[in-house]
């Protein structure tokens, strides 16, 4: 058989080849096929081989093993850090650096990263050697590390290549992380920092933006104690303020000229919309877009937990409560001015698009799907079908077919484009130059990292931190970061009449909504004047349904706790409902509650939360069918830091309307003990007798 000359095998550059453990630590090895040149056995000038051209009827490939860290405790991964091949794994330092709080605080990483300084020399003596550096706080892998110091002309200190790669970790976490080092008013971490710098590498980069960002914190105190009202998010003229708070007073003699939010032109106020969403989603912290992060944020005391994620949250529910403020706030209106106002609105939302504002494009298509909108059938009747077709065609961005594909693929191709193509601008549009972009919904990537925080375990078997997790949580998290890159070029002005309008307009609450709705059009049977638009659907049947097509468990061998779900989890769904806020202890951006019938198991996902001070604290576990009561207080308890040989002390109960509770029996299947009907809710309370205290430690 001859072979074609140049015809290359159909084979994956890199192959999963599988796992190795190595000083208690696992690692995923994977064989890496590269494409290598023939040479001939001759030399050539200089004494170099030479191309041998018989060989290039046949192709060569050599193969590499690549080993990344898949698991390990704490302090294998700080030492990884320096002692790691960036080479063979060079996601692992930023994978760390910007998932660390969820497993360990900035303070612990230090201590086990930095370590002491030298003794200082005798006057007039000079070292001979290497100087042994071991540090009891830091792990024995210090003891490793060894500072060659020798006198120069400069006095300066040159140090092995073990320091150069903490000074090179240092440098990163302060430039791609500075916000970890926050602590008012001292801030001892990031002196932690400068002390080690200032004797490691007194003249290097790294040392200088030190004492840069330290400088910056105490200039942002200073000005934070010369604030007069607290804002959510500082430079942004009310747009991050919380909902119903006074607006400023300079805005408030702005409103009282006369104008209204959608006496604007339509290009006016989605500009100002874009403007506010730009500033606020380039202030992101990604590290509080974790799920581990978000979902602590309504536990007792925890209301300064992620701001910035905060701050587009509340910008979100003030767009679509301007939506429904001004469509159903003015009592006296006619049903054709309303239909007007839904037309403006989608024109608004048509622009947001032009714009690539996903943010406020789906806060405003959200407002127009809501029942006090969606339902008012002689209004959605009077609006004209140009307009309605627009919403139509809007409403196909965001919808919950094949996991939220058509979003995403929009997305994708907006970041890889410069603009939105012509055919998706409504006939009539003003002609503008389009800013960069684009600014994505927040929501799906919060939502992401939620269902992943709930799908894999935070440690394996052997008490090891499960990396391969944070791994898939930093591919989001860079998603996250390159966007916000890509939205510093935007070139938009501030208009403080529309920003003030913003701020003005008049906000319903959920019940307000319904009620003026009902009142405007009475109830009647069915609707069938307003657009049909796709409705969501449960989150948890897509995360099932996914969870069910893998293979393999995870070495903690916890029933639900799935190994590695593909590449990319991806349900969507808002940040809350338009100005529906959900009841004290049940955040917006929890997944659906349903049962839904999977390929090969059913499954459901479930919030568990422990009787005792901690308030509304909770944690999400995916609940099988297979799942009986002591392995889901088992996995529970972990969730919540709580020491798994007391499992034997707990009961599980499931929370009923009100007020009432329905104790699980010991031995019972969760899944089908439970009533299908209720939320699923649970809480954890220990038997009568139990001789423990709870004691949570959160992450």
């Amino acid at each position: 058989m001859e072979r074609t000359a140049g015809k290359e095998l159909a084979l994956a550059p890199l192959q999963d080849w599988g796992e190795e453990t190595e000083d208690g630590a696992v690692y995923s090895v994977s064989l890496r096929r590269q494409r290598s040149q023939r040479l001939s056995p001759g030399e050539g000038s200089g004494g170099r081989q030479v191309h041998n051209p018989a060989a290039d009827a046949f192709l060569y490939y050599r193969t590499s093993k690549v080993r990344a860290l898949r698991a390990a405790p704490l302090e294998r991964l700080v030492r990884e850090l320096v002692f790691g091949d960036r080479e063979q794994d060079p996601s692992f330092v930023p994978a760390f650096l910007a998932t660390h709080r969820a497993f360990a605080p900035t303070a612990r990483v230090l201590g086990l990263l930095l370590p002491p300084p030298p003794p200082p020399l005798p006057q007039g003596s000079v070292p001979r050697g290497n100087l042994h550096v071991a540090n009891p706080h830091t792990g024995h892998f210090l003891h490793c590390l060894r500072v060659e110091i020798k006198k120069t002309e400069g006095r300066d200190l040159s140090f092995n290549k073990n320091l150069r790669a903490v000074v090179s970790v240092l440098g990163c976490w302060l430039r791609d992380h500075p916000q970890d080092f926050w602590d008012p008013p001292a801030h001892p971490d990031l002196g932690s920092v400068r002390t080690f710098l200032g004797w490691a590498a007194p003249a290097g980069v790294e040392a200088r933006e030190a004492e840069k960002l330290l400088g910056d914190f105490l200039e942002e105190a200073e000005q934070r104690q010369e604030e007069e009202q607290p804002q959510v998010w500082a430079g942004l003229m009310g747009a991050a303020q919380i909902p119903g708070s006074d607006p400023p007073e300079n805005c408030l003699e702005e409103v009282q000229e006369g104008l209204e939010l959608l006496d604007f032109s339509l290009d006016e106020v989605a500009e100002q919309l874009t403007l506010t969403d730009v500033e606020l989603f380039s202030r992101v912290r990604p590290c509080e877009c974790l799920g581990s992060v978000w979902s602590q944020r309504d536990r007792p005391g925890a209301i300064g937990t992620a701001p910035s994620v905060r701050a587009t949250v509340t910008q979100f529910n003030m767009v679509t409560g301007c939506v429904l403020g001004s469509v159903l706030g003015e009592p006296g209106l006619a049903t054709p001015q309303r239909a007007q106002r839904i037309e403006k609105w989608i024109r608004i939302a048509q622009r947001c698009r032009e714009l690539r504002n996903f943010s406020s494009l789906r806060a405003i298509l959200s407002a127009l799907q809501s029942n006090p909108l969606y339902r008012l059938k002689h209004c959605w009747g009077a609006v004209s079908r140009e307009p309605l077709s627009i919403f139509r065609k809007l409403s196909k961005i965001f919808s919950d077919e094949n996991n939220h594909l058509s979003s995403r693929e929009i997305l994708f191709q907006e970041e890889a484009t410069e603009g939105p193509q012509e055919e998706d601008r409504h006939p009539g549009s003003l002609p503008s130059k389009l800013p960069p972009g684009p600014v994505p919904y927040l929501g799906t990537f919060l939502t992401d990292l939620i269902m992943l925080d709930t799908a894999l375990p935070d440690m394996l078997e052997g008490d090891l931190i499960n990396f391969e997790k944070r791994r898939k949580e930093w591919e989001i998290l860079a998603h996250i970061q390159q966007l916000q890159k890509r939205c510093q070029s935007y070139c938009l002005s501030p208009c403080p009449p529309i920003l003030a309008a913003l701020r003005a307009q008049r906000q319903l609450s959920e019940e307000q909504s319904y009620r003026v709705s009902r009142v405007i059009e009475p109830p009647a049977a069915s609707c069938p004047s307003s657009p049909h638009v796709q409705r969501r659907i449960s989150l948890t049947k897509r995360l099932s349904a996914k969870l069910s097509r893998e293979r393999g468990s995870s070495p903690c061998g916890s029933a639900g706790d799935p190994s590695s779900p593909t590449s990319s989890l991806s349900p969507g769904s808002p940040l809350s409902s338009p100005r529906m806020r959900d009841p004290p202890g049940s955040p917006p951006a929890s997944p659906g509650l349903q049962h839904p019938n999977t390929k090969d198991s059913e499954a459901r996902v479930i919030r568990v939360s422990i009787d005792n001070d901690h308030g509304n604290l909770y944690r999400s576990i995916l609940l099988t069918s297979q799942d009986k009561a002591p392995s889901v207080i088992q996995r529970a308890l972990q969730k919540h830091n709580v020491a798994q040989p007391w499992a034997r002390d707990y009961q599980l109960f499931q929370l009923l309307p009100g007020d009432k509770e329905l104790l699980i029996p010991d031995n019972a299947n969760v899944f089908y003990a439970m009533s299908p009907a209720a939320p699923g809710d649970f809480m954890l309370r220990q038997k009568e007798g139990a001789r423990h205290t709870t004691s949570i430690s959160p992450t």
